[in-house]
C-alpha cells in the first residue's frame, strides 16, 4: 500500500515515521523549506517509545508525475485545511483513502465535498509532540494513538488492507466501529483540555490541583458535553466521568497543542473547536458562559498576535 502522510510535523511526522520504521511505503508532502531540511538532516523521532531517523521520500504540492496514493493521512492544522486540500488534490485518485487526523468534526464535510463522501473515513488521534529548534520530533508522553475506521461500522476490503499495513509498528493504530461516536469524545475532550490549559497557561497538573481546578474543569465538560447533545452526536452517558478520570491520570506537565502552539507565537484551532461549539450553543440556546470565556480569550490572543506579526 503507498501511503502518502500530508506534513512532517509532530502528528504527521510522528505516525508516517513509525510506518515507514515498520517497512511500509511511505511519501510525505510537505513545503519547500521542510524539505531542505529533511533531505539535509532527516526525518529525526526522539520518543519514549524508542528513537528513529531516517531519510523520508518526499514530495511537494508541485511534484510531477506522481500516481495517486492508496492512502492519506491528513494530519494538518484545520487553520490550514484549504491550502491543504488543494496541494494534495493532485495526487488523491478515485479510489485513495483520506484519513482525517484532525481535531474536531467540522473538517469532515469539507473533505467529503472536496474528496467524495465515499473517500473520508474516520479518523483522530491522541499523541503530545512538538517540533525542536532542528526540526526533529520530540514525543514524550505514553500516548501515541491513531484510531480509525468506517463511519458505518463495516470491515470492508480497504478497511481490511489498512489494518495490514497499520499492524505490527511502535505506535497503536486501532479499528474502531463506532469511529463517529470516537471522534466526537476526542472532540469533547480536546476543546476542554485546550481551553483550560490555554486560558491559564499551564500544564494541566497545576489547573487540576488547585482549589477548585477539578471543578472547572468538570464544568467545562458538561457545559460541552450538553451542546453535544442537543445537537444529537453520539456521545456516551458516562463520557464526561471517564474524561475526567482521563484528565486525573494525565501526567502533571501535559500540555494541549494549543497551549504548545500558542507558547510559539502560532495560530490556533479556536474558531475550528470552541467557534464551531459556540454556534452551536447559540442554535440551540445552551448555557455556554465558561466555553465562551475561552473562545473570546484565544480570540483576543489571535488578534494581539497578529498585530504583533504586522509590526
Amino acid at each position: 500500500m503507498r501511503i502518502l502522510v500530508l506534513g512532517a510535523g509532530g502528528v504527521g511526522g510522528y505516525f508516517g515515521g513509525r510506518l515507514a520504521e515498520k517497512g511500509e511505503d511511505v511519501t510525505f508532502l510537505v513545503r519547500s523549506q521542510r524539505k531542505k531540511q529533511l533531505e539535509k538532516s532527516g526525518l529525526v523521532i526522539k520518543s519514549i517509545h524508542g528513537d528513529y531517523s531516517f531519510s523520508p521520500k518526499l514530495i511537494t504540492a508541485t511534484s510531477e508525475g506522481v500516481h495517486p496514493f492508496d492512502c492519506v493521512l491528513f494530519s494538518t492544522k484545520a487553520y490550514h485545511l484549504d491550502q491543504a486540500i488543494a496541494d494534495v488534490k493532485p495526487f488523491v485518485g478515485s479510489d485513495t483513502t483520506v484519513i482525517p487526523l484532525l481535531n474536531g468534526i467540522d473538517h469532515l464535510s469539507t473533505l467529503q465535498r472536496a474528496f467524495g463522501e465515499d473517500n473520508v473515513i474516520g479518523g483522530l488521534c491522541f499523541i503530545e509532540t512538538t517540533l525542536n529548534a532542528d526540526g526533529e520530533i520530540i514525543q514524550t508522553s505514553p500516548a501515541h494513538r491513531v484510531v480509525y475506521g468506517e463511519f458505518n461500522g463495516e470491515k470492508t476490503n480497504r478497511i481490511e488492507r489498512l489494518e495490514t499495513a497499520f499492524s505490527y509498528t511502535k505506535t497503536s493504530f486501532v479499528l474502531s466501529d463506532c469511529i463517529e461516536q470516537e471522534m466526537w469524545h476526542k472532540y469533547l475532550f480536546i476543546t476542554t483540555l485546550s481551553g483550560v490549559t490555554t486560558l491559564m497557561r499551564s500544564p494541566i497538573g497545576p489547573i487540576r490541583d488547585v482549589e477548585g481546578g477539578r471543578t472547572f474543569i468538570q464544568s467545562l465538560l458538561q457545559e460541552v458535553y450538553e451542546i453535544m447533545v442537543r445537537e444529537g452526536a453520539p456521545v456516551s452517558d458516562g463520557i464526561v466521568q471517564q474524561h475526567m478520570k482521563t484528565m486525573e491520570s494525565m501526567t502533571y506537565t501535559m500540555k494541549s497543542s494549543m497551549q504548545r502552539d500558542i507558547e510559539k507565537g502560532y495560530m490556533t484551532e479556536a474558531e475550528h473547536l470552541q467557534g464551531y461549539l459556540l454556534r452551536l450553543a447559540q442554535k440551540y440556546d445552551v448555557k455556554s458562559d465558561i466555553l465562551h470565556i475561552v473562545y473570546q480569550h484565544l480570540k483576543v490572543y489571535e488578534k494581539v498576535q497578529k498585530g504583533t506579526d504586522n509590526q
